[in-house]
């Protein structure tokens, strides 16, 4: 009996200390988060080019007629 007990602590041990999905959640929570900041950084960007290009376009309109 004791050399079950002994044999599944110590593959409860190995579980414990093992660490080989971690690296996959590490990832998918950076890409999570590069994700998040690239969609953010797109919606600044596509802000300021309608803005600009409103102006170029108002600029234009006023030679035009």
């Amino acid at each position: 009996m004791n050399d079950v007990l002994l044999r599944l602590y110590i593959a409860v041990q190995t579980l414990a200390v093992s660490e080989d999905g971690q690296d996959m959640v590490e990832y998918a929570l950076v890409t999570a988060l590069l994700a998040f900041g690239w969609v953010a950084g797109v919606k600044s960007v596509a802000t300021a080019l309608n803005t600009a290009f409103q102006g170029l376009s108002t600029n234009l309109g006023s030679y035009v007629s």
